[in-house]
């Protein structure tokens, strides 16, 4: 044994608990009670997430809904598409304001935005284009430190300052975001290095989808990734990066640290990533199921899946199932309605159906894996079709996390504000009950 590998023989030694000891001390393990509802740990007016109500003891599943200032999310995009436009810069001013804009404020925004979202010649050729990297949330988070070095007040955080930070970036990261993937394809996959500056006339996501594709896109698929973006933009300060996000506001520290904290939670695979794994389990079954429409062989494979015996071991059908959410996530059925109309465009409505039948079959087969009883109901969440739409679009898979921030800044910059605003204005510090114990020193010439 090497030394490294010795030290880490050690470390994980030192790092084993008793799972006992965490229902001793009623601990709340991943900050969740024990029926799986999350701990209270703070008030907000921005978002909120309902997939259960609770009666005395009971949790009583229910319609999953989301709220966006106190707007339902299905009002929300029912009110912009029945006008036939995109709704992200509305939702934005939303999240920010606390109010929906009406049509002269929202274009003032929306111009306000277009001018935010150039970025320096230097600042493009040198932090992106020169400094490329192997993932693009990283590069995505150290342009953001970057342009810590760029903001003569960046270390004010009066709400006025911090609210012309948060447009700054909410502005610039689908430009940044388009760019060091061009930058990371060029340099990791050896492609030519093609930059479309964005058009002022164009909204969010059309301009996202015009970066990377230059004029070679549909206005479906545009109008589909304005609602990703909408429906990815907050999602309760519950969320890992929401939460990472106030926690370190609490702390004082400046917009541009947060920002990229939050960035360090999302790229986790528990977190952004899950649409990824959605799309490498889809890629699995859709080589190992013969027959797409045979709901025998899916409900068969799905089965080996649960038991780890298929896919990557896990034991997890990736896109089934939410932590709060239980009868439905309302971000799906929003999506799949368009993801539908995507698959008879594309010529791609036999996978489609193919993800029909694992969203009809997953409940039955869950039931199967855990011998029947009272089994928790497991419908898709947002995931389950978000990436499939993605491939429909023809959008990398290097892009689906980062184009989730793209999306999800928008709601961790109103978590910044109203946490600098009016929250305790205390640090948030949670506790740890040490168990280890007490150790006696010993003389170094005493150890063995």
């Amino acid at each position: 044994m090497n030394f490294l590998e010795e030290l880490d023989k050690n470390s994980i030694e030192a790092s084993q608990i008793d799972k006992e000891l965490f229902t001793r001390f009623n601990v709340k393990r991943g900050l969740r009670n024990q029926d799986g509802s999350g701990v209270l740990v703070g008030l907000t007016n921005i978002g909120d997430v309902v997939g259960y109500e609770k009666k005395g003891e009971e949790v009583i599943p229910t319609h999953g809904r989301l709220y966006y200032r106190g707007i339902n999310v299905m009002d929300l995009v029912k009110g912009f598409q029945s006008d036939h436009r995109h709704g992200f810069d509305e939702t934005i001013f939303l999240l920010l304001c606390g109010k929906l804009p009406n049509s002269q404020e929202l274009v003032r925004f929306s111009s306000h935005l277009s001018g935010l979202r150039d970025l320096p010649q230097y600042f493009t050729k040198n932090m992106i284009l020169s400094l490329r990297g192997k993932d693009i949330m990283n590069m995505l988070a150290r342009s953001v430190l970057v342009l810590y070095t760029m903001d003569d007040y960046a270390e004010d955080n009066s709400h006025m300052t911090v609210l012309r930070q948060s447009l700054n970036l909410i502005a610039k990261f689908p430009v940044i975001t388009a760019y060091s993937y061009f930058g990371f394809r060029h340099s990791y996959q050896r492609k030519s290095l093609i930059i479309h500056h964005p058009d002022p006339s164009l909204s969010t996501a059309e301009n996202f989808i015009f970066m990377l594709k230059g004029e070679n896109y549909s206005k479906l698929e545009a109008d589909i990734l304005d609602l990703n973006l909408v429906l990815h933009a907050e999602h309760g300060g519950g969320n890992n990066s929401s939460f990472t996000t106030r926690v370190v506001s609490s702390s004082g520290t400046d917009t541009y640290s947060v920002i990229a904290a939050a960035l360090g939670s999302l790229k986790g695979f528990l977190h952004g990533g899950a649409n990824l794994q959605v799309m490498e389990m889809m890629k699995d079954i859709k080589k190992n199921v013969k027959d797409w429409n045979d709901k025998k062989e899916i409900s068969k494979y799905l089965l080996k899946i649960l038991k780890g015996q298929a896919g990557d071991g896990s034991g997890k059908i990736y896109g089934i199932g939410h932590a709060i959410y239980t009868l439905s996530d309302p971000r799906a059925k929003l999506l799949k309605g368009k993801a539908r109309e995507l698959a008879d465009e594309k010529d791609k409505m036999d996978e489609f159906k193919l993800y029909e039948n694992i969203e009809e079959l997953a409940s039955e087969v869950f039931t199967t894996f855990k011998g029947g009883g009272n089994v928790k109901v497991v419908n898709p969440n947002v995931d389950f079709y978000s990436g499939f739409v993605y491939r429909c679009i023809d959008i990398p898979k290097e892009l689906y996390t980062p184009i989730f921030a793209v999306s999800r800044i928008a709601g961790w910059c109103a978590h910044r504000l109203e946490e600098i605003t009016f929250s305790s204005k205390r640090i948030i510090r949670p506790a740890y009950k040490n168990i280890y114990g007490l150790s006696d020193y010993e003389k170094i010439e005493d150890r063995k």
